[in-house]
């Protein structure tokens, strides 16, 4: 068996990037990722799945996502300036593997935007004006690409508003849920409803537990930002788990405060359940917090078509995908051709799916993503390093990989059609690219 490839450590050679990222900012780094728009409008679609107990479906998704978790920490520590998933599947197991990896992050997004588009169409922005969800879905897109196109400073400062914005309205879901108990108004034994007319317990907080994953994901592209931390071997373990422990936290409690405050079947029938949260507490004005869900879903929306963009300029320019997705505009130098190519996608998915849907193509591809990186980890155990790094007990990575394949045989059999299209674009473009790299080597 021929010598795994290694990763020179970061000190060996020098960085171009400014290592700036304390432990701290690197906690709000990945919070700002992972909390956001998912909850916003997912959490109906979870009710319907699992029943009244909503903060089932998404603990044993926090629980989940937490043994990837894991993988991701001992590889970002032992390859610090490695490139994420597609990186170590190229290092475990090759070229076409490592471009699989990089195409499914590619189409997550992808989806993940027309996701969130369809999302903005629903209840919260009904709270404004009543258009057609196909008419806001394009318009949306559109006036996102346009600003993508146009050059989107990214911030901390900007970052940090929006998150902001988002926590808050989490939070005031939390108290507004605890004010409607307390009066009298809500129904606790809800919180112990696991089940539907069509599931059992068990198998309704698995499915409900797929929708919920969406929710956590973000994490992963943290690895991004590796370069520019100042200890990752140190930091990133700490505010990674910190972050998901958070993240999860926040979730759980919004699950049951919307759970005890308002019915299982008001929630599920909404395209906007925290607002049912707002309209049964009463005192907030309910276009208040449709402009926070609003906020929130356009910016996680802005910010993975920025990402989404970005990465197929980057694989173009590799070479590894169509050569005209490289163009820029001359004046603004963003990658207006990777812009128009994602944008179009997503709106076709958006067109074509729901938001359930939408999401559950979204963890499909992510669970192909983390079932990699879990293997590829056990598989680079090989590889040793002198440098000290955070070490996972081995039979997490093995669990996380065991956790995707039974999430993926929890997703129904519509979004696997739609997602084995996407692995077929993605396992062909694969080999190209391999035997290219076998050529040019």
């Amino acid at each position: 068996m021929k010598p795994l490839p290694t990763t020179p450590p970061a000190s060996d050679s020098p960085t171009p990037l400014k290592k700036a990222l304390t432990t701290p900012l690197l906690y709000f780094f990945i919070l700002g990722d992972v909390l956001g728009a998912g909850v916003y409008v997912l959490v109906g679609e979870v009710a319907a799945e699992s029943g009244g107990a909503v903060w089932a479906p998404l603990v044993v998704a926090l629980c989940l996502a937490l043994l990837t978790a894991a993988s991701y920490a001992e590889l970002v520590t032992k390859y610090p300036r490695a490139g994420g998933a597609s990186h170590y599947a190229t290092l475990a197991y090759g070229p076409f593997l490592g471009f699989f990896a990089g195409f499914c992050m590619l189409a997550a997004g992808v989806v993940s935007v027309a996701a969130l588009a369809r999302g903005f169409g629903g209840d919260y922005l009904s709270e404004f004006i009543t258009l057609p969800v196909v008419l806001v879905t394009v318009v949306f897109l559109t006036a996102l690409a346009l600003l993508n196109a146009r050059g989107i400073s990214e911030s901390t400062r900007a970052n940090v508003v929006a998150t902001v914005i988002e926590v808050g309205g989490l939070l005031l879901v939390i108290g507004l849920g605890a004010w409607i108990v307390l009066r009298g108004d809500g129904d606790l034994k809800r919180l112990t409803d696991l089940g539907t007319s069509r599931e059992g317990p068990v198998a309704a907080v698995l499915s409900g537990a797929v929708l919920a994953y969406y929710s956590f994901v973000g994490f992963e592209t943290s690895v991004n930002v590796a370069e520019e931390t100042r200890d990752p071997r140190r930091s990133y373990p700490r505010a990674l788990f910190g972050a998901l422990l958070t993240a999860g936290a926040v979730y759980a409690l919004v699950g049951v405060a919307a759970s005890a405050a308002v019915p299982t079947e008001t929630l599920s029938e909404s395209s906007g359940p925290l607002l049912e949260v707002v309209r049964a507490a009463g005192g907030v004005p309910t276009e208040l917090f449709g402009a926070v869900a609003l906020v929130a879903v356009a910016n996680g929306a802005l910010l993975t078509g920025i990402m989404s963009s970005r990465l197929a300029y980057g694989m173009a320019r590799d070479g590894l995908l169509p050569g005209f997705l490289t163009k820029v505009l001359p004046g603004r130098r963003t990658p207006w051709a990777a812009i128009a190519a994602t944008t179009a996608l997503s709106l076709l998915l958006a067109l074509t799916g729901d938001v359930s849907t939408l999401a559950s193509t979204l963890v499909l591809l992510l669970l192909v993503v983390f079932f990699l990186v879990n293997t590829s980890l056990l598989v680079l155990r090989r590889d040793t390093t002198s440098q000290d790094h955070f070490r996972a007990p081995t039979i997490l990575p093995v669990l996380g990989a065991l956790s995707c394949v039974l999430l993926a045989t929890q997703i129904e059999q519509d979004v696997w059609l739609r997602g084995v299209i996407v692995l077929a674009v993605g396992a062909g473009l694969a080999t190209i690219a391999s035997v290219r790299s076998r050529r040019a080597s």
